[in-house]
């Protein structure tokens, strides 16, 4: 049977009924559901404040080319488990719209390093100040041990997913 749920979600959330829908594991489950949710909408945000043609998933790729210059196409595609074909065409279209440049690899001439223009920073920048500010008002009534602790679990489930997605890749 399935019932419906409030929590610290916005709105209604399916939950089953009885012992098992209360798990820490199962919880943890539905918040992430939320949370990534609300992250991907955020995320495409952010793109169309770039660029209204910006695709959502090209965002995090220009993110990480302003944080470090030089990085690879291969190395992103790597990161984000996603093939050459489709790391190719979202890089074209971030180069179309100015926010990056590419090189050959000098040392490599079949690789391109890739580097942030300066709009590119800026739109990074701009985006993360949005970003900070977003979130100092979403934490404004929590204590600062609260927000640090939140901080320190995230990274430790950062750091256990890729523990086990070394494992599986094995």
């Amino acid at each position: 049977m399935v019932r419906m749920t409030t929590g610290s979600t916005a709105g209604p959330t399916p939950a089953t009924t009885g012992d098992a829908a209360r798990t820490p594991l199962n919880r943890v489950e539905q918040e992430l559901r939320v949370v990534l949710r609300r992250a991907a909408a955020a995320q495409a945000e952010l793109a169309r404040r770039i660029h209204p043609d910006l695709d959502a998933s090209a965002y995090p790729l220009l993110a990480i080319i302003a944080a470090e210059p030089g990085v690879h196409a291969t190395e992103l595609a790597r990161r984000f488990g996603i093939g050459r074909a489709t790391i190719s065409r979202q890089l074209s279209r971030l180069d179309e719209l100015g926010l990056i440049h590419r090189a050959v690899d000098p040392e490599d001439n079949r690789g391109q390093l890739l580097t942030a223009s300066e709009s590119g920073h800026a739109h990074v920048e701009a985006a993360r100040a949005a970003r900070l500010q977003y979130l100092s008002e979403v934490f404004a009534d929590w204590p600062d041990d609260d927000v640090s602790t939140l901080a320190d679990l995230l990274a430790r489930y950062s750091a256990s997913v890729d523990e086990v997605r070394g494992r599986s890749a094995e």
